[in-house]
């Protein structure tokens, strides 16, 4: 095993379950019926305690080549672009210490991250995937138990790497999106509901007056959040907000 695929097993072994932790309540085929995908996608559990797989769906066969009943995590780890492994383990460790130090035990259930990197199909050429993961258990200790990765083409979206990192708030947490790992855990922007909300209407082709009538809302009140949202996520325009938010799972 190489120098940077050891250092992501290192970041998980530090935060893993000590112990097998059961699936939520909520059914593993509801959570995958949930899963929207913008590409050809397949997904698989991960159970930190062992680094045993579960649940891998069958397409993984179709875009990697690989065996869904005998597939390791290392197999699926030797996909990825031997550039990108640094930055995939960078990533990982900045999400482990982000959780640690901005997010309540009791929330962490509650966030979906995603970042990309590029990965060989089964005909052997590296294309850009875009990687989404959900915590699905904890142990008492608020280590990681299971997790449902997802990985999802999104060469027709983008060619390139952007090395940033997303953090979906779900059930009402609030979002940390497009975040560089040079920044300080401190200084990265949060997107409040109201924000992500407006960036989802937008995507549905709403405009300033239609978005306030369906939040209730003043047209000035909707412009303002515009304003906020294009500083926050460092886009030029709204096309640009779209085609991010796109590719990193947010709508």
């Amino acid at each position: 095993m190489n120098n940077d695929l050891q250092r992501l097993h290192d970041v998980w072994l530090s935060s893993r379950a000590f112990h097998n932790t059961d699936f939520p309540k909520i059914s593993f085929d509801d959570i995958t019926n949930s899963i929207v995908s913008t590409g050809p996608f397949y997904y698989y559990v991960i159970d930190f305690y062992d680094m045993s797989l579960s649940n891998v769906s069958e397409a993984i066969a179709e875009i990697h080549g690989l065996d869904p009943k005998t597939v390791t995590f290392n197999d699926v780890l030797n996909t990825i672009h031997p550039d990108d492994v640094e930055f995939v383990a960078n990533a990982e460790a900045f999400i482990t210490t982000f959780f640690r130090e901005k997010i309540a035990r009791d929330k962490l259930l509650s966030y979906k991250m995603s970042y990309s990197f590029r990965s060989r199909m089964k005909d052997g050429k590296y294309v850009l995937l875009n990687h989404q993961a959900l915590l699905l258990t904890l142990d008492e200790n608020g280590r990681s138990g299971k997790s449902l990765n997802i990985h999802t083409r999104i060469d027709h979206l983008s060619k390139f790497n952007t090395h940033r990192i997303s953090l979906i708030g779900l059930n009402g947490e609030p979002s940390f999106m497009d975040m560089s790992l040079g920044k300080s855990i401190d200084d990265l922007p949060a997107f409040s509901i109201r924000e992500i909300e407006i960036i989802r209407l937008i995507a549905q082709g709403m405009n300033n007056n239609e978005i306030a009538e369906v939040l209730f809302i003043a047209v000035l009140t909707v412009k303002k959040h515009r304003m906020n949202i294009l500083m926050k996520s460092n886009c030029k325009n709204t096309a640009e907000l779209i085609s991010k938010s796109v590719i990193q799972g947010l709508i």
